[in-house]
């Protein structure tokens, strides 16, 4: 390539780099297919199309920005170019001419101007961020043509709905013939000026829809609107508030006018007319009201004074043929004592035959005017923005009222005297109606509240008879209350759980047999529990209050909110409770099997339980165990879990209960320590019996040693060895480490059992009481290491690993089942996790 190749190449390169950001064409330039005119800000873009599946071209203006082409206006909607022939240009009268072939001899379209152009003065054509196509007079810059004049079914920020006065053409949108044809369709948008001016949808020439008249107000904040009237102009045009929202207004080819927004690429609607069938304009015919709230009745009904012209098409649900005077005498609506009767929240009647009678008076006034005008049918009065109150009255039939529930206007309709004196009756006997149910309501309500006054101050006085003048500290929300208090008061107020059944003293001293010795099941630090039966047949585990315990009132109230919030199949059911006279109960569903230690340590008992149910009791416990520490509502520590505290139900399935000691944990919480050691020696983890420290590692410590019982049959607070300063848990160890922990499985399983499922429950049982809290597995690790094969750690040191001497009456032996206390009072915080 030569210089002067490789110059006039680089020339080519700019003219084309520069033309591809031009949005103008001047005179001396054609614009051909593949030619785009785009618009400064990249918004719209200009050039030749072929819409939808058609083969023939067209030129047109489209959204540029957005992926799905848009198209917003068409040259020659009505004579598409056959090929890729078309070319447009600026002829020397200063029009813009589309030809349809290359040799510019068959115009298709042209702007028909007669323009006075010089030299000097040639017009350019301009493509705004608008989308408004434009034809500038050179050095002036004045407008003498503009897309935005001809809109073809595209409503933009701008562009203008109306009539032309002065050139004597509107402003209309109309739609396309199809999606594959731009050529003018059947259904077309205008404003109609006459009267108030409102906006008509009409197929071919006869109203298909009509807007409600002006005024208007602004649409949702998203746009604003400015109404023009005078004797050039009369318009509507809009503006979106934030230019970065996209907004189209459509007259589509089905048949509908739609507001569209662009999101995303995409345009979503928001807004679509017609959208009911009382959107039909005249759908029920002259004098009715079109109520579209209720799909499934006639949506049809005459104004009042008026009655159905055709009553068997009534019937047959066509309402076309409107409605007509009650009495036919149209003298009985001037001067013989007519009037007006109100009807509600409607879009008000086709206003091209109405009239603004005064743009700022008083709607007394405006009745006044209409009364005096014997073909004044209707009136109505409206606010006005800067001006008060205008009223606009009908002359003639009204057409298309529509039900608009809470946004229509109210409208007064002429009616005779008889008519009026109906409505006056109708309104007198509902108002009548609503008097005495006003006063009966009220009359209802007053001794309602009497009533429950009275209530109240009875019950006030049978607490102030009950109190006693021992009070009890509440240790839950640190107030005192009273032991023969109703428990409603205590724990069902609004913090906590609605759902608890209270039973009255009658119903539990019925239901056991007035307490009798024969249906005592056991007893515990609590008090006895007792077998009863309610009313119902349901047989229910009662268990009662010991009267002189001060820590089992305290236990009492705190199992009642606990276990009232808490739904597992493995822990115990709580049917209701019991507070009255002096006596705390709690009434619990009824386990026969009772608890798992009346199995696992009696000779005849145990041999019920093989290896397959004793593993079954363990995972039902460590299942029972997760459910408190991780996936209950409530984040709790048992702090006394033991066998005895494990029920099983008729299937043998195990239930944890007793929760009088459990303590609830906020979700990050991962210790707490207390002055007050309760709970069971033997089964509490040392650093609790110790230090008085627990976590949800002190329950992983106790259900290691109830694990370790189900295996080996021993009860770990009565254990007995030859080497006597053993304990249970020793004993395991000392076996781990010889590796002979079989000789600790219980003789009555007689050799009936897996050996190494049996081996890797004595693991992770000794994992579970390691001495160190932080060294011991989570419950959900238990579960995990229980249902699967995976490799299990090593177990380290045990706590307890030799028995505590007898005679030493202050060490934590195991040896014995008590409880131990420090000091009598501890304060526990209620954390839903």
């Amino acid at each position: 390539m030569d210089a002067t190749e490789k110059l006039l190449y680089i020339m080519i390169l700019l003219q084309f780099t520069s033309c591809s950001c031009l949005d103008k064409i001047t005179a001396n330039q054609t614009f051909r297919e593949g030619n785009l005119l785009v618009s400064k800000g990249n918004e719209f873009a200009f050039g030749f199309f072929s819409p939808g599946s058609s083969s023939n071209r067209y030129l047109g203006i489209w959204f540029y920005k957005v992926s799905e082409k848009s198209v917003v206006w068409v040259a020659n909607r009505n004579n598409p170019i056959s090929g890729s022939s078309g070319v447009l240009l600026i002829n020397q009268n200063g029009n813009l001419v589309l030809y349809s072939d290359p040799d510019q001899k068959v115009p298709l379209w042209s702007t028909n101007l007669t323009v006075e152009s010089s030299e000097s003065d040639t017009p350019v054509l301009q493509l705004l961020d608008s989308g408004n196509l434009v034809l500038l007079q050179g050095r002036s810059e004045r407008i003498v043509w503009q897309s935005f004049d001809y809109p073809t079914d595209t409503w933009l920020s701008g562009m203008r709905i109306g009539l032309n006065c002065k050139a004597g053409f509107p402003w209309m949108l109309t739609s396309w013939r199809s999606a594959n044809d731009p050529s003018i369709g059947d259904y077309s948008l205008k404003l109609d000026t006459r009267g108030s001016p409102q906006f008509f949808l009409y197929k071919f020439s006869k109203p298909y829809w009509r807007s409600t008249p002006w005024p208007w107000g602004r649409v949702m904040d998203i746009y604003n609107y400015t109404y023009v009237n005078n004797q050039n102009e009369i318009y509507y045009t809009y503006n979106t508030f934030d230019a970065s929202f996209i907004l189209r207004g459509v007259v589509h080819y089905s048949g509908f006018a739609k507001w569209l927004r662009q999101h995303n690429g995409q345009w979503k609607e928001f807004w679509s007319v017609p959208e009911s069938r009382c959107d039909l304009y005249a759908k029920c015919g002259a004098f009715s009201k079109c109520s579209p709230s209720y799909p499934d009745k006639f949506e049809c009904s005459c104004l009042p004074g008026y009655e159905p012209k055709f009553p068997r098409d009534w019937l047959l649900r066509d309402a076309s043929g409107g409605c007509i005077m009650k009495r036919e005498d149209p003298s009985s609506l001037c001067g013989q004592g007519e009037g007006f009767v109100k009807v509600e929240n409607v879009k008000l009647p086709d206003t091209s035959a109405a009239i603004w009678v005064d743009m700022n008076t008083s709607h007394m006034r405006c009745e006044q005017e209409c009364k005096k005008n014997c073909a004044c049918s209707a009136y109505t009065s409206i606010g006005i923005t800067g001006k008060g109150s205008g009223c606009l009255a009908w002359y003639g039939q009204l057409w298309d009222t529509v039900d608009y529930a809470g946004e229509g206007f109210d409208l007064y309709v002429r009616v005779d005297a008889v008519e009026l004196a109906e409505n006056e009756r109708k309104l007198t006997a509902s108002h009548g109606k609503e008097r005495n149910i006003l006063v009966l309501s009220l009359s209802s309500a007053w001794i309602i509240i009497f009533f429950l006054t009275y209530l109240w101050l009875k019950r006030r006085r049978t607490r102030k008879k009950k109190k006693s003048e021992n009070g009890v500290f509440d240790p839950i929300h640190g107030s005192i209350y009273h032991r023969n208090t109703l428990l409603a008061c205590e724990v069902g107020g609004s913090s906590h759980p609605p759902d608890i059944t209270f039973f009255d003293l009658n119903t539990m001293v019925t239901a056991t047999n007035n307490f009798s010795p024969a249906h005592k099941l056991g007893q515990g630090g609590f008090g006895s529990v007792y077998k009863g039966q309610l009313f119902n047949g349901q047989e229910v585990a009662v268990k009662r209050l010991s009267r002189n315990s001060v820590q089992g009132i305290e236990e009492f109230k705190n199992e009642v909110m606990l276990i009232a919030k808490l739904q597992h199949r493995n822990l115990v059911k709580l049917v209701g409770c019991c507070s009255e006279g002096g006596e705390q109960m709690l009434i619990y569903e009824y386990l026969p099997n009772k608890s798992l230690d009346s199995f696992l340590f009696d000779q005849r008992g145990k041999s019920a339980l093989d290896w397959r149910k004793r593993f079954n009791l363990i995972i039902g416990m460590a299942r029972g165990i997760l459910y408190l520490h991780q996936d209950s509502r409530l984040r709790i520590i048992h702090r006394d879990l033991k066998s005895s505290n494990i029920l099983l139900d008729a299937e043998m399935n195990p239930k944890i209960s007793d929760f009088g000691l459990a303590r609830i944990f906020k979700a990050d919480q991962i210790q707490e320590k207390t002055n007050r050691v309760v709970g069971t020696y033997g089964y509490m983890s040392p650093e609790y019996a110790v230090f008085g420290k627990f976590s949800v590692k002190s329950d992983v410590f106790s259900f290691g040693v109830i694990m370790l019982e189900i295996i080996t049959g021993k009860k770990s607070n009565d254990f007995i060895t030859v080497k006597s300063s053993l304990c249970l848990i020793g004993h395991v160890w000392e076996l781990w480490i010889e590796d002979n922990a079989l000789q600790v499985v219980d003789s009555s399983l007689k050799g009936s059992y897996p050996p190494h499922e049996v081996l890797r429950c004595i693991q992770i049982g000794l994992l579970c009481v390691q001495e160190d809290a932080a060294e011991r597995p989570t419950m959900s690790e238990v579960i995990l290491m229980l249902n699967s094969e995976t490799a299990l750690p090593s177990p380290k040191h045990p706590a307890y690993s030799f028995r505590a001497s007898s005679s030493n009456t202050n060490s934590f032996g195991v040896g014995e089942e008590r409880s131990g206390s420090v000091n009598e009072v501890t304060v526990t915080t209620f954390v839903a996790r």
